[in-house]
């Protein structure tokens, strides 16, 4: 991964936070390496442990953020999601998939949060 897109990703990782943070989510995790990768965000939200998937883009070309967030990648952050809540013992946890998309090609960047944007199958 080149330094401008690790970057762009972690700058879209702060602003995901902030406007997650001023929506009410309490943040718990950013970054949170499993043996399937890593969770961008671990946050709780009322009584639901959330798990967030950040988009960042810098320019439109290639489609909107929350466009690259495909069945399989959903599937590797279910397996994640999965990984995390045996690890952390709360397995038995509320918990839904939010993924935000930020588009940093305006100042201030533009934030989408798309709450419940998918389910696992499990």
């Amino acid at each position: 991964m080149t330094m401008a897109r690790q970057r762009l990703g972690r700058r879209g990782e702060d602003v995901a936070c902030a406007e997650l943070e001023a929506r009410g989510y309490t943040v718990l995790h950013r970054r949170y390496r499993t043996r399937y990768g890593e969770i961008d965000i671990v946050a709780r939200h009322g009584g639901v442990l959330v798990f967030v998937e950040v988009r960042a883009r810098g320019s439109g070309r290639f489609g909107h953020p929350a466009e690259s967030v495909t069945a399989q990648k959903q599937q590797r952050v279910a397996a994640m999601a999965e990984s995390f809540l045996g690890r952390e013992g709360v397995a038995d946890s509320v918990c839904r998939f939010d993924v935000v998309a930020v588009e940093t090609d305006v100042e201030p960047p533009r934030v989408t949060v798309y709450c419940d944007a998918f389910r696992p199958g499990w």
